[in-house]
């Protein structure tokens, strides 16, 4: 949510400007944020033909709790306007959406209890990519394997009021809803984090990679699938990487329609590196800053 704050803060200062869309964003996380007042600056490091480069901070009592250095150019799925090369269905080499099941028969399951935002949001899990996470699934590894391993993830995501619709502004909190490597594995393989932990993020690098496209029948306007991936964990560190793509429909809504896929775009990929904490130290530290505040 923090992200998104920052990247809408950019994203105003160039509303009027050659460059007006978000491309790229690395974001550091400095220090943990608090529920109070804070302020964003933002400036601009250079400004060239086909994108404007920007530094943006967020701070709260005087530190900067994040640092985001930020891309902006012209985001556009015309092609015939476009220099450069864009790989896309029909090709064979193009990336496809990666679910199985359609949105409008999707079941719907709850989110889990700590998650703050779980009564604006509807999830739909697709299980084909889960059973992939199975310990006696054959993508997982042995001494005789080459390449493999890790972990994936993947849902149809749905913003439940009507109002509340797919923005450019609300992908930084998109690519960071998933469940993750630790979380995902048996407990037997995380010794020492049997119970819920937290799984913050020290750095996340984000890329716009298509614009969102408008409403229609074949492009809904409040859902997308967030696809996730994970292969390493390190001294708690671990890697997420995670594609957004356009749904045919809202949750629960349409129908099955024929080539339905190829209609679909990956509009935002990411990458992050986080690491492991206990959930109680988590509540536990937030307790100390409400006592402080």
């Amino acid at each position: 949510y923090l992200l998104a704050l920052l990247v809408d803060a950019c994203t105003q200062h160039q509303s009027h400007k050659s460059h007006p869309d978000p491309i790229h964003v690395t974001a550091h996380y400095l220090k943990s944020s608090r529920c109070a007042e804070f302020e964003i600056r933002v400036r601009v490091i250079k400004t060239g033909r086909g994108y404007t480069n920007l530094i943006a901070e967020l701070r709260q009592q005087g530190t900067v709790t994040i640092s985001t250095q930020q891309i902006f150019g012209v985001n556009s799925s015309d092609v015939s306007k476009s220099a450069g090369l864009t790989l896309s269905p029909p090709s064979p080499y193009a990336r496809r959406i990666p679910f199985h099941g359609h949105p409008s028969t999707a079941p719907i399951q709850n989110l889990p209890g700590h998650w703050s935002y779980k009564r604006h949001v509807s999830l739909a899990p697709d299980p084909k990519i889960l059973e992939k996470n199975a310990p006696d699934h054959p993508s997982r590894t042995t001494a005789s394997s080459i390449g493999g391993g890790g972990i994936e993830w993947g849902t149809w995501l749905t913003f439940k009021d009507n109002l509340d619709l797919i923005t450019k502004q609300s992908v930084p909190f998109l690519v960071d809803i998933f469940a993750g490597l630790p979380f995902l594995i048996p407990p037997s393989e995380r010794p020492g984090f049997e119970g819920e932990s937290w799984f913050p993020t020290m750095v996340m690098v984000l890329e716009f990679k298509a614009p969102i496209p408008p409403f229609s029948s074949a492009v809904a306007n409040r859902t997308v699938g967030v696809y996730y991936t994970g292969k390493f964990i390190n001294d708690g560190r671990h890697d997420c990487n995670v594609e957004i793509w356009t749904a045919p429909c809202n949750l629960g809504e349409g129908q099955e329609l024929p080539g339905w896929r190829e209609k679909q775009a990956c509009i935002a990929t990411a990458t992050m590196m986080s690491y492991m904490v206990p959930l109680e130290v988590n509540l536990e530290r937030a307790n100390e800053k409400r006592s402080k505040l």
